[in-house]
């Protein structure tokens, strides 16, 4: 078979074996969801999430052992994970074809000549490798100079958060089940901006940002493998060059380093010229990446101050934002800061959608790393639900038992896992500040005993004082301002006599623009003397919060039914990851 046909069907199948993962990523136990799916295989398979999150813990999750799968084939093939397995290249690849297929013969060869702004993208990984290596330089108490921003880049995380954020939101919109994300519009910008510049220049974002190309162009450099010219004479029509996705400039001397392995040199060349295999191409090779010495150190030096330029803010530390609650399982901020490459999973996963992505309220470090935003999505976080922890690949949200999170069994003595503490905004809560029945905050509070308890009171509504003009047994009508119909009649609405002997308070049954009645359980003896005086009353439930039993799950917030800026709001005070931020010690 053609080798051109093999490495499309090979990119096809990556690039659906990837939208599958993504697809499932559906917390269920069907065929089409979770269930046992390896979702994170091609993030394992990458090795800069693994190589970034080594030098920020000096640790390597178990599951990105795969990336010396990676490295190893890397390193005897060339860089054939770029041209054949990378599902954000093939696209990048596809949408390149699309924009020069019309063109003729010398722009194509115009438009695949190497450029000496393909170096970039070796800075680019030299600052975020230096910026995650800074840990193993110095650190400062809890504060570490390290900081993981490979996820920004870095095309694996790129095209999984793209996908889940953007395209499959896009896509559930349409069966009317849209999940919302914040910020997506940025994300989407970069996806379509990177995939648009191939109208321009072929695989643009390859050949000039890609960290992980760059990564792979380094170890490409000792292949024993690679593409080349052989002995013999060359009739220089540059066909070779008509599609080269690389831009390595295989008609002259080769630029291994950028060689995608696309093969399309090997399939263009009618004279057999161009070959694959073990020597060196007739025609010599360019074997240095483009890195100045000068251009290192200034990029190494500018990542390296980049970390704590980053944190001048102090949101690490003491100036920490209340507001940033993280997902259950999270690490300590700046321990999950080291792990967490922005790919998306946990958010996807989330069957609420109350995990979404960081704007800037983590900070500049932060964007795009998973926060709970109680408002968006069908509900809090549900407390029977741990699947971010057991989805997330560098275990920046750790894995949880129900057991660990619910605080049962041998985790009984530490209690559940908290995300925060709720807390009541009595200027906008319905029954502190506007004397309104409400106590959905306590009836959707899910802890038991619950973490939301309410104290009973009575008040006299506004022109709450009333005369009686005429009454029964069952109803009394009244002088004054005109009531709204059925308004009373809700059962937290009260009428109390203020004179004679019977001071009980009677629950209002219905009322009329100037009468109101109750049941005929609740009758009066003998009816009110005309001229007497009644009290019209509201029955608030005010609630108030439990700090030593809420667990910051944000049901209540997501429910209350204050629009805009909620009675009701979770801050990250009391979560179980800071002990720092502990609310509790004296309370």
């Amino acid at each position: 078979m053609n080798i051109i046909r093999v490495r499309r069907i090979t990119q096809v199948f990556f690039v659906v074996l990837f939208l599958w993962f993504c697809v499932v990523t559906t917390l269920g136990d069907r065929w089409w969801q979770l269930r046992g799916w390896p979702v994170n295989w091609l993030l394992e398979l990458d090795p800069l999430v693994a190589l970034g999150t080594l030098l920020t813990t000096k640790t390597v999750y178990a599951g990105l052992l795969w990336a010396l799968l990676t490295v190893a084939l890397t390193i005897v093939l060339g860089r054939f994970f770029c041209g054949w397995v990378c599902p954000f290249g093939a696209v990048h690849q596809f949408v390149g074809w699309l924009g020069r297929r019309s063109k003729k013969h010398a722009e194509k060869v115009a438009l695949n000549q190497y450029r000496r702004g393909q170096v970039v993208k070796y800075y680019i990984l030299v600052a975020m490798l230096v910026m995650a290596a800074g840990g193993l330089v110095a650190r400062s108490n809890s504060l570490v100079a390290a900081s993981l921003q490979t996820g920004l880049l870095d095309p694996i995380p790129l095209i999984h958060r793209s996908v889940n954020f953007v395209l499959l939101s896009v896509a559930e919109g349409i069966s009317a089940s849209q999940r919302h994300y914040t910020g997506a519009w940025a994300i989407a910008a970069v996806f379509f901006g990177a995939i648009f510049l191939n109208l321009l220049v072929p695989r643009f974002y390859c050949r000039f940002i890609c960290p992980l190309g760059a990564l792979f162009g380094v170890l490409a450099r000792w292949t024993p493998w690679r593409i080349g010219k052989r002995e013999g004479e060359c009739s220089n029509c540059e066909v070779c060059e008509n599609n080269c996705e690389g831009a390595c400039d295989p008609f002259g001397k080769i630029r291994v380093s950028e060689c995608l392995l696309c093969m399309n040199c090997l399939d263009a060349c009618r004279q057999t010229q161009m070959r694959y295999g073990p020597n060196r191409s007739a025609a010599s090779e360019i074997e240095s990446l483009g890195v100045t010495r000068r251009g290192f150190l200034v990029v190494a030096v500018s990542g390296l101050a980049a970390v704590p330029a980053m944190r001048l803010s102090g949101l690490a530390g003491k100036n920490w934002q209340p507001r940033l609650v993280r997902p259950p399982g999270a690490l300590t901020e700046a321990d999950f800061l080291d792990r967490c490459i922005k790919c998306g999973q946990c958010m996807r996963v989330c069957p609420t959608n109350v995990i979404q992505p960081a704007t800037l309220e983590a900070g500049l470090e932060g964007l795009w790393t998973p926060v709970l935003n109680m408002r968006i999505g069908t509900s809090g976080c549900q407390l029977n639900c741990v699947a971010c922890g057991n989805v997330c690949p560098t275990a920046a949200l750790r894995p949880l038992s129900l057991d660990e999170k619910l605080g049962r069994g041998r985790f009984e003595s530490a209690g559940p896992i908290r995300l925060g503490t709720a807390f009541l905004d009595r200027g906008r809560c319905l029954p502190w500040a506007m004397d309104a029945p409400c106590i959905v905050c306590q009836e959707n509070c899910p802890v038991s005993p619950k973490a939301i308890f309410a104290r009973e009171e009575f008040q006299v509504i506004r022109d709450g004082a009333r005369r009686v003009r005429s009454a029964t047994a069952t109803s009394v009508t009244v002088d004054g301002a005109v009531l709204k119909e059925g308004k009373l009649g809700t059962g937290d609405f009260f009428v109390r006599s203020e004179s004679g002997g019977d001071l009980k308070r009677r629950p209002i049954a219905e009322n009329s623009a100037d009468t109101v009645g109750v049941a005929a359980s609740a009758s009066w003896e003998s009816p009110l003397q005309t001229g007497s005086v009644v009290v019209l009353e509201v029955r608030l439930q005010k609630p108030f919060v439990d700090p030593g039993k809420c667990i910051g799950c944000g049901i209540c917030e997501h429910e209350c039914p204050v629009s805009g800026l909620r009675a009701i709001r979770v801050t990250a005070e009391n979560e179980s990851r800071n002990k720092k931020h502990s609310l509790t010690a004296s309370v």
